[in-house]
C-alpha cells in the first residue's frame, strides 16, 4: 500500500474531505503532529507527502525550529520531483524551501469563503475540478509569499495574486483550504478566536457562508484531489 504522509500543525487542521479519497486511491495515511514528533526517516521516501496549514509563520524559525526541518525535507522532495502537496502554511513552506520571501500580506487578513480565479496553467490541471460549477474556497491567512524562480502561477484572488502554484511535475502549492468541511469548522472558530476576534470576522456570516457553501466545497475537493492524484500518478 502506498503511504501518504501528513505534517499537522494544529489538531483541527486535518486532511479533511481529502481523506477518503487519498484512501480510495490506495494510500494509507500516517500524521506526524509538527513539534510534537520529529520527522521520521521514511518522509523523504514517502509516496506523498502533505503539509497542512497552521497559525504560525514560516518566518518565525527561531520561536518554531521544527520548520526548518520542515523546509529541508520539502526542499528534497521537490529536487527529486516526489509528489508534494502544501495548504497554507503549507504551501508558504514550500514557497521558502525554493527560495521564495514569506512575509505578513500587504492586505491583511483574507478569512472567509472567496473565489479563485485560475490561470490558463491553472485550468489545464486538476484546479480546474475545484472551481467548477462555482469557485469559492475557504481563505484563511494573513501571510503571502513571492511566485519561487520556476514556479506556476495556478490561481489568484481578489486580494492575493499568488494563490495556488505548481513546481516540476508533482509540487502543488495552495494558499487556501479546499479540505475544510463544515462538520469541523467549529474547531476552527474556537482554535481561531484570537485571530477572528482580531480580524473583526464575524462568526455568525462565517457560519452561515459554511452552511451554504461548505457541501459544494466538499463534493469539488474530492473531484480535485482525486485528478490531482491520478495526474502525477501519471
Amino acid at each position: 500500500m502506498k503511504t501518504a504522509l501528513a505534517i499537522r500543525h494544529v489538531a483541527f487542521e486535518d486532511l479533511g474531505s481529502f481523506a477518503e479519497p487519498l484512501v480510495e486511491a490506495g494510500f494509507s495515511i500516517r500524521y506526524v503532529e509538527a513539534g510534537m514528533q520529529a520527522i521520521p526517516a521514511e518522509a523523504a521516501a514517502a509516496d506523498l507527502l502533505i503539509v497542512l496549514g497552521g497559525p504560525i509563520g514560516v518566518y518565525q524559525t527561531d520561536d518554531y525550529p521544527f520548520l526548518s526541518d520542515e523546509t529541508a525535507l520539502i526542499r528534497a522532495r521537490i529536487g527529486r520531483d516526489a509528489p508534494t502537496l502544501g495548504v497554507c502554511l503549507g504551501a508558504q513552506l514550500m514557497a521558502a524551501a525554493l527560495g521564495a520571501r514569506v512575509y505578513p500580506g500587504g492586505a491583511g487578513k483574507e478569512i472567509g469563503f472567496a473565489p479563485i480565479t485560475l490561470t490558463d496553467a491553472g485550468r489545464a490541471g486538476a484546479l480546474a475540478a475545484l472551481v467548477e460549477p462555482e469557485a469559492d474556497v475557504l481563505h484563511w491567512h494573513g501571510d503571502s509569499f513571492d511566485l519561487p524562480d520556476g514556479a506556476v502561477l495556478l490561481a489568484s484572488s481578489a486580494l492575493y495574486a499568488h494563490q495556488a502554484f505548481a513546481v516540476g511535475r508533482r509540487g502543488l502549492a495552495l494558499q487556501f483550504h479546499p479540505e475544510a468541511e463544515k462538520d469541523s469548522l467549529e474547531r476552527w472558530l474556537i482554535g481561531h478566536t484570537a485571530e477572528l476576534s482580531a480580524a473583526g470576522v464575524s462568526l455568525a456570516g462565517l457560519r452561515a457562508d459554511a452552511a451554504t457553501k461548505a457541501p459544494g466545497l466538499r463534493e469539488r475537493s474530492r473531484r480535485f484531489i482525486a485528478r490531482w492524484l491520478a495526474d502525477v500518478a501519471a
